[in-house]
């Protein structure tokens, strides 16, 4: 099996050993549930803070920094998921609500960050239905071009970092005019695409009988793209009004 998300490679559940008490995909989507809790929770908080005047940023940088390094862990140690999910989860939220809070700022007339929650799910939502009824398969070929997809992007972001360092910016990409738009549109598209390779790896954690604890590494992996998912919509969403200015 094959997913586009990073955290879950291919050979995942050959990795691990069976157990009598096996992944299921209702406690995987219960113990999605409680991750979404938990990043809503730390994410309101810091959205609070950032309302009461208080300074953000490292609050944020601690997510972004802390929630890489947990992620790592996890991928590494995919076992210990019960107790690193969740603590990615909350860090996550930091950085979240920090973001959601500063593109709000921006845009004090305009719901955007509820536009942008509303259109993940529902985003969401509408893939897991497609999935489910068959109308998307996770085939060999449509997960190559996923995960193909998202190492480029990946590769983009990556290189904008590195040359950032240097005063070097990559232009129109980035920017609210129609390539950028159109990028972005891409961006969300790939992201949520990867969706269907979560589910798909879901599923078909279920059906090998992966140990209990991979319904908290299933949980974590789509949190990640559901992360991803959120960041990318409100990026386009900005782009699109900024444009209108």
């Amino acid at each position: 099996m094959r997913s586009g998300n990073p955290v879950l490679s291919d050979n995942v559940f050959f990795d691990v050993q069976s157990s009598t008490d096996t992944m299921t995909i209702e406690g995987t989507v219960f113990k999605t549930g409680i991750l979404i809790i938990l990043a809503t929770i730390s994410a309101s908080y810091v959205w609070s803070l950032f309302y009461a005047e208080q300074s953000v940023q490292g609050w944020m940088m601690g997510g972004v920094f802390g929630g890489l390094i947990v992620a790592m862990v996890t991928i590494f140690k995919k076992e210990w998921s019960p107790f690193t999910a969740p603590v990615y989860a909350l860090l996550e939220g930091l950085f979240i609500g920090g973001f959601s809070a500063l593109v709000q700022s921006q845009f004090p007339n305009i719901p955007i960050v509820i536009q942008a929650i509303a259109l993940t799910f529902g985003v969401t939502l509408s893939l897991l239905v497609a999935y489910m009824s068959g109308l998307i398969k996770a085939t060999e070929n449509f997960k190559l071009g996923i995960v193909a997809a998202t190492g480029g992007i990946f590769i983009i972001y990556f290189a904008t970092f590195i040359l950032s360092f240097f005063g070097i910016n990559v232009p129109y990409i980035h920017e609210g005019g129609l390539i950028g738009i159109a990028f972005s549109l891409f961006v969300v598209v790939i992201a949520a695409l990867n969706l269907v390779l979560d589910f798909d790896f879901i599923e078909n954690g279920s059906k090998y009988g992966s140990p209990k604890y991979m319904e908290w590494y299933g949980a974590f992996g789509l949190m990640v793209t559901l992360v991803w998912l959120y960041i990318e919509i409100l990026r386009l969403l900005v782009k699109i009004y900024s444009s209108d200015d």
